[in-house]
């Protein structure tokens, strides 16, 4: 490994100087102060870090601090926070409903150009808002004791905002830019929210009702498919109606009866994805309530059409699934889309139903609370993480919570390469991109602070030994100042260990279309040890190593040449030419199976994997702008498979 790629190590110590040997602050007994802990987003020190972060509240020049602020300033530096997410939030809902354009008009280039702007957009407008604090307010960034009053000020402007939450962790994050890390408590920061947002109305209705009972079913559902005002006419929307009204019935249990609140409720914007446009509602009887979930896709001539109508929660859940890209979807209210989502997916995690609207800073903070709440609540210890250790990444989990926790390493073990800037990279390049349902939402975090004595000694004695640059005792905490946090899965090898063979077939084939899925949405996994997948609690098979992965259209796969003579057949090296982006299909199946009959029931499904003409195929396809089909529910499901399209 080169110089260039190893990361520098620096020993673990505890800091000697004065701000450094501050311990983390402690609420007093029957107190409603909040616990110091680290927040959510990507802190930086401040910039006049010895005027700044060294003054402690109640001194001298704390006090001179306020007295050179007065209300108005107070008040402006809030209200240029609350100006940069709003602005923010009016180009988020712009994106959104250029989703509408993009499907109208099959752009979808276009459509992953908007869902990587509209994340990248977030960063932005923070920075823009920090340089025009300390352009406008340098005495902001000078005195860390105001930020209290900033913070009141403020709460008092979110009143009645639509996005209160929102902008509550939008000054999170702008805070957390000019403040020192000693400062993210509740008096700084909004460690819990201020405003509540529950029952909270827009300027026009979240969702609309209709009513079968007396309007007709048929009837309902007509003004449902039609009520979006799309551009494109339907393929043949009577036999689309026809089509949701049986699934709906077969969806009815035996004894059903209409009740007098019978009634279905859509919400008010499509949610755009890929190629596909959805209707999102519920159906409401008595006290059941069920999805109502209707995929509108376009046939070659761009004419739309009902592709299926999903009516269970578990098939509802996989389309909101972690594993798979953001909505495109305007929200006046989101929080009301949010409260919408649980009623029809109430297992479904708070934390990805933020994440799949595309708020995905919103789901870290919530992400972040419920970490410390667990800590507060539980005993065991984070440990390292049980299975293969990886070459790359430092894992460890806390048994009792359901995540893992990721580290760069300072070195990387033979034969990887990588530095660590390229392995953040990747990590990138996954959130942009389109997963697919088959690589796993990550969140990344800086300076996250975990009580020393949560450490088990055989993890810390790890991160002191393999990724020291990143960790950093204060007082009683760890800190660590980069971080990746996924969904614990269990992992492909050992879940194939303790399998029924009817199981075990499944899962094989299951592995391969994950594979395949990837290869559709151009990308390249590289290291396909079944150890680098894992399986979700609904038996899907998902790809979570990134170190190694790359768009299909930089590979160019190639088959063996055949050997020259028994020289080159005896060879222990290859006796052809490799270059940095080849690819050789016919050696993966090692990398698959090495027991036979494993290898035999992968074949039946899946033998073309094996074979350079295959992913040749799949690279022409994505050069010429052939976007692979991959749906989030089974052929069996869709309309064009059943009767009803007769």
């Amino acid at each position: 490994m080169s110089a260039a790629a190893v990361t520098p190590r620096r020993p673990l110590r505890r800091s000697t100087s004065r701000r450094r040997a501050r311990r983390w602050p402690r609420p007093r007994p029957n107190s409603n102060a909040l616990p110091s802990r680290s927040w959510p987003t990507s802190a930086r020190p401040c910039p006049q870090r010895a005027s700044a972060c060294s003054v402690a509240p109640g001194s001298v020049e704390a006090e001179g601090g306020i007295a050179a602020m007065n209300t108005e300033t107070l008040a402006g530096v809030a209200q240029t926070i609350l100006d940069g997410f709003n602005r923010h939030y009016q180009l988020f809902r712009e994106f959104s409903r250029e989703g509408k354009q993009c499907f109208e008009h099959a752009d979808w280039a276009r459509a992953a150009q908007v869902s990587r702007e509209r994340i990248q957009g977030y960063e932005r407008r923070v920075r823009e808002t920090v340089e025009i604090i300390h352009s406008r307010y340098p005495k902001a960034g000078q005195h860390s004791d105001i930020w209290p009053q900033i913070k009141t000020a403020y709460i008092g402007q979110l009143m009645n905002h639509r996005q209160a939450e929102c902008a509550e962790t939008f000054y999170n994050s702008v805070a957390c830019r000019v403040l020192h890390r000693d400062y993210y408590k509740g008096e700084y920061i909004f460690w819990r929210p201020a405003i509540s947002t529950e029952y909270l109305e827009g300027s026009s209705p979240t969702y609309q009702s209709y009513y079968p009972g007396s309007d007709g079913l048929r009837r309902c559902l007509l003004e449902i498919l039609t009520r979006f005002g799309l551009t494109n006419p339907f393929e043949n929307l009577r036999r689309d109606a026809r089509c949701l009204e049986r699934e709906l019935l077969l969806n009815r249990t035996g004894n059903w009866k209409a009740q007098p609140n019978y009634q279905i409720q859509v919400l008010e914007s499509l949610f755009f994805r890929n190629k596909g446009a959805h209707i999102v509602g519920r159906v409401i009887n008595g006290e059941t309530v069920q999805p109502f979930v209707v995929p509108l896709l376009q046939d070659e001539r761009r004419r739309v059409f009902a592709d299926t109508l999903l009516m269970r929660q578990k098939d509802v859940s996989i389309l909101f699934s972690f594993t798979r890209a953001y909505f495109l979807v305007d929200m006046e209210v989101p929080s009301a889309y949010v409260s919408f989502l649980l009623s029809i997916m109430p297992r479904k995690s708070v934390v990805d139903l933020w994440a799949m609207l595309g708020l995905q800073k919103q789901a870290k903070t919530l992400f972040y609370r419920q970490l410390q709440h667990h800590l507060s609540h539980s005993r065991d210890n984070f440990q390292v993480a049980p299975g293969v250790r990886g070459m790359v990444m430092l894992v460890f989990t806390l048994p009792s919570f359901q995540f893992v926790f990721k580290l760069i390493k300072d070195r990387f073990d033979p034969p990887k390469t990588s530095s660590r800037q390229d392995v953040k990279e990747k990590y990138l390049l996954v959130k942009y991109h389109d997963r697919a349902g088959r690589l796993a939402d990550t969140l990344e975090y800086s300076n996250v602070a975990i009580p020393l004595k949560r450490i088990d000694p055989g993890l810390l004695e790890q991160l002191r030994h393999e990724a020291a640059s990143s960790i950093e005792i204060d007082g009683d905490m760890l800190v660590i100042s980069h971080i990746y946090i996924e969904r614990r899965m269990e992992p492909l090898d050992n879940y194939l260990a303790h399998v029924t063979r009817a199981e075990r077939r499944r899962v094989i084939r299951e592995y391969g279309n994950a594979i395949r899925d990837l290869a559709g949405a151009n990308i390249f996994p590289g290291d396909m040890l079944k150890k680098n997948f894992g399986v979700t609690r609904l038996g899907r098979v998902v790809f979570y190593d990134y170190d190694e992965i790359c768009y299909i259209t930089e590979c160019n796969f190639r088959r063996v040449p055949p050997p020259r003579d028994f020289d080159d057949v005896m060879s222990d090296v290859p006796w052809y030419s490799v270059q940095e982006h080849d690819v050789f299909p016919e050696t993966f199946g090692p990398f698959f199976f090495a027991n036979e009959k494993d290898m035999a029931e992968f074949r039946k499904s899946h033998a073309e994997l094996m074979t350079a003409e295959w992913w040749q195929q799949v690279r022409r396809n994505l050069e010429t702008g052939k976007q692979a089909d991959i749906f989030p529910y089974g052929d069996s499901k869709r309309f064009r498979n059943r009767d009803c399209r007769a």
